[in-house]
């Protein structure tokens, strides 16, 4: 860095340090030198500029006014070029710097102010050039370590190698991706979470009991995906400081696109995960690395959402996966989210209560709702599940519930598969042969009949029941008269056994009725 006392140590120019000004002046950065026998130079003189001058200027009296026009235009101190008419510096000048506290040097009469220039300048390229070297060599190491598969940690390792810096490498929901001499705590997680999903995002994060630490964006693809967070204030930052961490933001940000990648790419084929989990795959093998792909820690208690869109031809659906893969995020939370023919399912870390889960469910529904007003929503909501390896079940029960949701004309949009009716608890705990099986027992035989003899028993039955086993008001239904319609019951209990006009009966009809429902969903 170029700076008084560095030129000052530089024996070929002589420079005599006459007042040391300010603690620190003959330390702080110099930006360049001004030649000047202006009185008042502050209309050209940059901030951090060193004065040459050769007094031309001075008259008895008016040193102070001089030195006051330097220091009011942030020059970082006043060379004074000896000359054979002028073999001294002049006292009341000597006194005017150590009054303001502004550096005062001497240059002696042999030494030309271009001699000085060319000193400066060619202590500043020398520097320049070694930054250069220095930032090169850096990006290299930077390059190699992401080229190796080193990821954040790697990145950290070279920035620590030149520089002690407590850091950290935080994404978008407040998980730590790698971390260097800096151990975040959960609620320093969530802050820098929190600051990196503002728009825009922040330059300096309040950790809280931590302290502050300094921003670096790390931007991939479309938007800030991460920071790379340094545990202190910005302006305690050096500059090199500060340069070598933009440049590792940047590099970052190439290792965090390719993490982006790879979740698009698992996302492809987040629906087969679905069916794994669904048949009961060693979970271990197959089901953990997918999920840690998208950042959720397969030992972590979870929470599966199953929504849909009421009467989908296809298009929404996929409308709303994009949807919620980017809502939940937004929020902090790291979710897989995975289309299916007849539904989205999210699955994400939840150690709250089920209630909350509940809550939760409706506010993911609320908020999607109100970007798709053309569409109706309805969402399932498991109990929670301790683990990637207990979530077959959860996920069969936000299904089931979904499918239910779905059925129905209104009512709530969303609810937990508990809070169904008790049939809906009983079926749920069916695979689907089962409930093929249930159904098949009543509703073969119907159909088996219909079509041999063009009849209708099949929905001369599902209205029935739908009409609570009215007799009247189900011939009304159908068209037709209520002698018919005690023909065609007679003849649906010879075929299946099932007297429908008792209640055991009928319940085995409709518990049929109803497997077959959630057969036909799954298929």
């Amino acid at each position: 860095m170029l700076t008084i006392r560095s030129l000052v140590s530089n024996q070929a120019l002589g420079l005599r340090v006459l007042v040391a000004g300010a603690p620190g002046a003959l330390d702080a950065p110099l930006l360049w030198v001004h030649n000047t026998e202006l009185l008042d130079p502050s209309e050209y003189l940059r901030e951090r500029e060193l004065v040459l001058t050769n007094g031309l200027w001075h008259v008895d009296g008016n040193a102070a006014k001089f030195v006051v026009n330097v220091a009011r235009s942030g020059g970082a101190g006043v060379v004074y070029g000896l000359r054979e008419e002028s073999p001294a510096v002049p006292r009341d000048l000597v006194a005017a710097c150590e009054a303001s506290g502004l550096p005062l040097l001497q240059l002696p009469v042999e030494i030309p102010f271009t001699e000085m220039t060319r000193a400066v300048a060619a202590e500043l390229a020398d520097r320049r050039q070694a930054a250069l070297v220095e930032t090169v060599r850096r990006g290299h190491d930077l390059a190699d370590a992401i080229s190796r598969g080193s990821g954040p940690t790697g990145v950290l390792k070279v920035l620590r190698r030149d520089h002690q810096l407590p850091l950290a490498v935080v994404d978008r929901t407040g998980r730590v991706l790698a971390a260097a001499d800096a151990s975040l705590t959960d609620d320093a997680g969530a802050r820098a979470g929190t600051a990196l999903r503002q728009h825009p995002p922040p330059l300096e994060v309040d950790l809280g009991e931590q302290g502050t630490a300094a921003i670096f964006l790390v931007a991939a693809l479309d938007h800030v995906d991460a920071g790379l967070l340094c545990l202190r204030p910005a302006g305690e930052l050096s500059g090199v400081e500060h340069e070598a961490l933009t440049q590792a933001a940047h590099y970052l940000s190439l290792e965090v696109a390719r993490m982006r990648l790879a979740q698009a790419m698992e996302a492809r084929f987040a629906s087969e995960l679905l069916e794994m989990i669904l048949a009961g795959t060693e979970v271990a093998a197959e089901v953990y690395p997918r999920l840690e792909a998208f950042g959720i820690d397969p030992a972590s208690p979870m929470l599966v959402v199953a929504a849909a869109c009421v009467g989908d031809d296809g298009s929404a659906g996929a409308e709303l996966t994009s949807r919620l893969s980017e809502l939940l995020p937004s929020w902090g939370i790291p979710a897989l989210v995975a289309n299916s023919a007849r539904d989205v399912v999210a699955i994400f870390p939840w150690a709250q209560s089920a209630e909350n889960g509940l809550d939760m469910a409706r506010r993911m529904i609320i908020h999607v709702q109100q970007q798709l007003p053309e569409t109706r929503l309805v969402a399932g909501v498991s109990g929670p599940a301790d683990g990637a390896r207990a979530l077959r079940r959860p996920l069969r029960e936000a299904r089931q519930a979904c499918r239910v949701l779905l059925r129905r004309a209104g009512g709530q949009a969303v609810e937990r598969f508990s809070e169904l009716g008790t049939y809906h608890l009983l079926l749920g705990g069916e695979d689907g042969r089962s409930l093929r099986r249930i159904s098949d027992t009543v509703l073969a035989p119907l159909r088996d009949y219909d079509a041999r003899r063009g009849g209708r028993l099949e929905t001369t039955l599902r209205a029935f029941l739908d009409n609570d086993a009215q007799l009247a008001s189900t011939a009304a239904t159908l068209y037709i008269h209520v002698n018919t319609l005690r023909n065609r019951l007679a003849k649906i209990t010879e075929l299946t056994g099932r007297d429908v006009m008792t209640t055991e009966g009928r319940v085995d009809a409709f518990l049929a009725l109803e497997a077959d429902a959630m057969v036909g969903a799954a298929d």
